[in-house]
Formats: structure tokens, sequence, C-alpha cells
């Protein structure tokens, strides 16, 4: 396990080749590849979004363990799939119409990928219409929404009265998230779920998933 721990670390510090070179090493000992997600990968990520909610750390920390966490991920993608770790689902997400922040979105990516997610990734500046016609075409259970500005955060809302017009509202579960969106803005929109960060948006997801 200490193997793992140096992979945590080397995430933590951003340090991209020394990430994939560890997620090798447990490769080729054999650890079986969800621990080395679970305990090297996701933990140091885990760490990373818990100092920068705290303000301990800044965007471009945030960016170079994102960077080390996918070089990682890269390689586990064919073990994680040959090993048969079942496909969640389809989830769409993007930052919303008039909103161009999206590091908080690309962790719920990355940690949604690592969870076994297809991650259908809309960018930033997303309309409504946009989110709803690509979760019909996909036929993604699940569209999730992002903002860190109050300004945009009526777009969420539109997005669910969109789902609800078209009939939606069964099939395709809303979950919203972002530091100025809170769990009762979710409730008053009617969002089906709020993730207050990447770690739990992923749980709040595996939950709505298995209720649609």
């Amino acid at each position: 396990m200490d193997l793992l721990k140096q992979l945590s670390e080397a995430l933590q510090q951003g340090d991209h080749q020394r990430v994939a070179e560890l997620t090798r090493q447990a490769i080729d000992q054999q650890v079986p590849a969800e621990s080395i997600l679970d305990d090297g990968l996701l933990a140091g990520m885990n760490v990373i979004g818990e100092r920068f909610r705290r303000h301990e750390i800044f965007l471009p920390e945030v960016l170079m363990a994102a960077k080390a966490m996918y070089s990682g991920l890269e390689l586990l993608k064919p073990l994680l799939i040959k090993g048969g770790i079942p496909s969640q689902g389809k989830v769409v997400i993007g930052s919303v119409q008039g909103d161009l922040h999206d590091i908080g979105k690309n962790l719920v990516g990355i940690m949604l990928t690592g969870a076994g997610f297809e991650v259908i990734d809309l960018g930033n500046d997303v309309a409504p219409e946009r989110f709803v016609e690509t979760a019909i075409a996909e036929e993604a259970p699940v569209i999730g929404m992002s903002a860190l500005l109050t300004t945009t955060m009526s777009v969420m809302k539109q997005v669910v009265e969109l789902t609800r017009e078209r009939g939606l509202s069964e099939r395709v579960k809303i979950i919203v998230g972002g530091a100025p969106v809170s769990a009762q803005f979710a409730n008053e929109i009617g969002a089906d779920a709020h993730g207050f960060d990447a770690a739990n948006a992923v749980d709040r997801v595996k939950m709505l998933v298995g209720r649609v």
C-alpha cells in the first residue's frame, strides 16, 4: 500500500511523470486496478479538492494535479474496462451559459470517468437546449451543471424546466454544483441533487443512476 500512498502524494504535487511511473509500477506489481484508482489517484484528488476548498491551494495547483490524474488514468483505463468494472452509464456535464469557469466541472468529469461513467463534457457557456438535446441524443440518464457566477445560476432552472416540458423528468435526472450553488437552491429549482464537491458529486450521480 506504500506504493499507492506515494502515488497519491505525487498526484498532489502535480508530478504527472511520477504519477505515470508509479501507476505503471503498481500495474506491474499486479495491484488491482480499482485499488490504484481509489487508494492512489482518487485519494490524492480528494486531498486536492479539500485543500482547494479551504483556499490552501489555488487553480494552478489543481490544474497540475488534474493533469497528473489523467496521466495515471490513461494507463488504468484499459485495465478498468478489461477488468469488467461495469460502465455506470452516461453523464452529460457542462458549465452553464454565460459561465466560462470550468475547473470544478473538469474535476467532477475526471472523478466520474474514474468511477466508471462515460462523461460527455460539453465544456463551458453551454445553452440550456444543448444540455437537453445531448442527453436525449446520447440517452444519458444524468445532466450535471456547474456555475461559479450567481448571475448564471438561473440557466440551471431553465434546463430543469426544459426537461419537464419535454416529458423527460423521469428519464433524465439533474445534478447542480459550483461555489455559489447550495442544496437549498437545487431544491428550489427542482433539481434532483446537489454536489458540494467533486467526490460528493460522484456519490450523488451514482445515487441518481440507481434510482432512474
